[in-house]
């Protein structure tokens, strides 16, 4: 049995869906105002992951990730460069799929955006202000009255009092406690405005998030996951909201991954220490960024750094060289690989684990190769390929893995063929010290040549 850890109760627990067999899961998306970095990457994977898994599982999953298209940082950035809102959203919302294709992160079922669901977020507001638990501001921005919610504070496990501790409301201040937070914000002058009873505006962050989650998913679902920076104040706004309003639970299990860390700090674009993916994937194949990442537990903090994402290549690397040229096959029904693999990731979805039952496989695969025969390891290399491709890793050829991409100045694939050639036909002429400068012509530009009984084969070091 599937086991979650559920942030809102700090503890593992059986998965049981609303819905036998269906499973209803929300994520936090992307704000859209530049590109995504390692931190954003690491939600794509790690929710892409459970939403393999549980496709693999048996289960009928919706899976829905919002984008958020308006906020103060998008309005910003647009008047830095002077270009309307919708150019900027999009053209970062193409950016930011290019990003998820490299990663082999499958597309959600629905990507609603923010500015889209606008009269899904008024009709939320006006419930809450009916129910008397928001207020309009003496500035017209609508605010959540939290001491009206007897609930806040549960996920993150923090008391109102605690919250106030040291915070002081200004003589200005315009919301009756420092820890109301704004629905709808009053328009100014210039800023993107939708019309609401209570004056044009522009919608406050966390409504987004109640308003389409339940739009999409229901007043009640499965899954509500995001990073673990969103579970105070945004998730918990989150709570506040959706369920003052419809007065009951919101949703069974929350779950949050850990940050990625650089120098002992969260990458953030606020702090200034982030690697966009595209930067990254400049100096590293997208399967080694991937591993990288479900190499540690979703859960964990995980630091960033080259040693890191080099240790992925040789990893990857150890998997391809075992089923390398090995022939096509039908999965082998080996039920203590599979069950090894099925019981890591019910464990609260404990890559680390999983992968650990894939170097497994490579020994065995390599065992049987040395002791018998290729054609007695393939089927055991396609159950390796298979157990992978749940992860979204080994989802290329061998032959494709080691060839790699030539880069600007590296020799292409029809070069290194004609020099291979050249070198048999010196060796056939016992021309020894020409194959030897071939060898070490290709070695200088990268490539390594591997002689065996089936002939020579090459890889990019």
């Amino acid at each position: 049995m599937l086991q979650i850890y559920n942030s809102l109760t700090r503890q593992k627990e059986t998965f049981v869906t609303i819905k036998p067999r269906q499973v209803r899961m929300y994520v936090c998306g992307m704000t859209v105002y530049d590109y995504c970095h390692l931190g954003h990457a690491r939600v794509m994977v790690v929710f892409d992951t459970v939403y393999r898994y549980l496709k693999a599982s048996g289960y009928l999953v919706h899976y829905v990730r919002n984008i958020t298209d308006i906020d103060d940082k998008i309005i910003k950035r647009a008047a830095e460069n002077g270009e309307p809102i919708d150019a900027l959203t999009n053209r970062f919302i193409d950016a930011m799929h290019a990003d998820e294709d490299a990663l082999s992160v499958q597309r959600p079922d629905d990507e609603p955006r923010a500015t889209a669901n606008i009269p899904e977020m008024l009709a939320m507001i006006q419930a809450l202000m009916d129910k008397g638990l928001a207020y309009l501001g003496k500035n017209g921005d609508v605010y959540y009255d939290v001491s009206k919610f007897d609930g806040y504070g549960k996920l993150s496990g923090r008391k109102l009092d605690e919250l106030r501790a040291g915070e002081r409301i200004a003589v200005d201040e315009v919301k009756d406690d420092p820890l109301d937070f704004v629905l709808w914000k009053a328009s100014k002058p210039g800023d993107p405005a939708w019309d609401a009873p209570w004056g044009a505006g522009r919608p406050g962050w966390h409504i987004e998030c109640s308003a389409m989650s339940q739009k999409l998913l229901g007043e009640h679902f499965d899954i509500h996951g995001g990073g673990s920076d969103l579970q105070f104040p945004h998730h918990e706004n989150e709570i506040a909201q959706s369920e003052g309003c419809t007065g009951h639970k919101h949703v069974n299990y929350w779950m949050h991954n850990g940050f990625i860390r650089i120098n002992d700090e969260k990458m953030s674009k606020s702090l200034g220490n982030f690697f966009t993916i595209r930067e990254v994937l400049e100096h590293y194949k997208a399967a080694e960024v991937r591993f990288f990442m479900l190499n540690s537990h979703y859960r964990s903090q995980l630091n960033y750094s080259t040693d890191q994402l080099d240790a992925a290549r040789a990893s990857l690397t150890r998997l391809y060289t075992a089923i390398r040229g090995l022939p096509e096959a039908g999965p082998a029904g080996y039920t203590y690989y599979e069950n090894r693999f099925d019981a890591a990731m019910d464990d609260d979805f404990n890559t680390p684990e999983a992968i650990a039952v894939l170097f497994e496989l490579s020994t065995d695969i390599n065992r049987v190769r040395k002791t018998q025969s290729d054609a007695a390891a393939a089927p055991l290399g396609a159950l390796m390929q298979k157990l992978g491709n749940s992860l979204g890793l080994l989802q290329e050829s061998a032959e494709s893995w080691f060839k790699g991409n030539a880069g600007a100045d590296g020799l292409s694939d029809d070069a290194i063929a004609d020099l291979i050639q050249q070198r048999l036909d010196a060796r056939k002429a016992k021309q020894w010290a020409e194959s030897d400068r071939i060898r070490d012509e290709l070695k200088a530009q990268g490539v390594i040549l591997e002689d065996g009984a089936g002939g020579t084969t090459w890889r990019r070091a």
